[in-house]
């Protein structure tokens, strides 16, 4: 018996995401290891990275990574199997962060103000605010939050003119849906929620605090997102600027004003962020700070991050 017959049995038999330590554990309660003999002295260590590289490398492979923090692994094709009988022992529970999402943004409002592809002021939309519909009417209408970057705060005055000279002066506008953590059964959900409310800017992003590292959720994403164009961003709440755009958004060089407009007339957070934008490219001088959400430097973020206790 290998390694690989090992975690194989065992996951097979335990019907539900383990860790490379519990399927050792677990293989020894299920009588798998008699079965089995190693000389080596890290067994758990040797089971771990066998199973990584059959994951990256094996496009045949029958495993796949359910989780990253902490990182758990299932069969492909397999579902997840309730526990039933008293004494047996539950699934690997997924992390549930207690924090509302919406303690997400400054994190997400300071990594797109830094980071050199968006290099954007951003502002909250507070769903709250939107003129009352009819049931379903503004249904994934709004997007959590929106961006403009401002050509003429990133390059030197004189480049800025010759910009504009060339007819080459492009403000671009961003729309950001965010999510505490996205995995393969809830991904098309919140993918098709993104691309309802974020198609009408030059860029739209589905964000998420965590990502469940499976093979098969990358293959369905990078689907996704060749066919709709709406980006994914990863955040990392420990060192913001570490952030990872998995999948860039594609460039839509028309917005869609109708939807600009029915969101300004729908929303007043909306329309103002649509005001300061026009005042700013209109004026010489900076965007003003209060019209924008509140930009964290690095110490701020850390602390806002240990205090709301947002971990990946």
């Amino acid at each position: 018996m290998t390694f690989m017959d090992l975690i194989y049995e065992t996951l097979l038999k335990h019907q539900a995401p383990l860790s490379a330590q519990e399927i050792w554990d677990k293989a020894e309660e299920y009588g798998i290891r008699q079965k089995f003999s190693t000389s080596g002295k890290t067994p758990v260590a040797t089971l771990s990275a066998q199973l990584y590289i059959d994951i990256k490398q094996n496009p045949d492979s029958k495993f796949y990574q359910y989780s990253k923090r902490p990182a758990t692994f299932y069969l492909k094709g397999k579902d997840i199997v309730e526990p039933t009988k008293q004494g047996s022992t539950p699934p690997v529970p997924v992390s549930s962060p207690t924090f509302h999402e919406r303690e997400l943004h400054p994190l997400l409002v300071s990594y797109v103000y830094s980071d050199t592809h968006f290099k954007c002021m951003a502002k909250t939309i507070h769903h709250e605010k939107s003129k009352r519909g009819h049931k379903g009417e503004y249904e994934w209408l709004h997007p959590d939050i929106v961006g403009i970057h401002f050509p003429k705060f990133s390059f030197d005055s004189s480049t800025y003119e010759l910009m504009q000279v060339m007819d080459d002066c492009q403000y671009k506008l961003y729309s950001f849906e965010l999510k505490k953590r996205v995995d393969f059964f809830n991904l098309r959900e919140y993918y098709f929620q993104a691309v309802s409310n974020s198609n009408w800017a030059n860029e739209g992003y589905l964000v998420a605090l965590e990502y469940a590292d499976s093979m098969e959720l990358q293959e369905e994403m990078r689907r996704l997102n060749n066919a709709f164009g709406i980006g994914f961003i990863c955040l990392n709440p420990e060192n913001i600027e570490q952030s990872e755009i998995l999948f860039s958004a594609r460039y839509n060089d028309n917005v869609d004003w109708d939807t600009i407009d029915r969101l300004s007339d729908t929303n007043s957070d909306f329309k103002g962020f649509i005001a300061s934008a026009v005042k700013d490219i209109r004026g010489s001088g900076e965007p003003h700070p209060s019209d924008y959400d509140t930009v964290l430097t690095g110490e701020q973020i850390e602390k806002y991050a240990k205090d709301h206790k947002i971990f990946a």
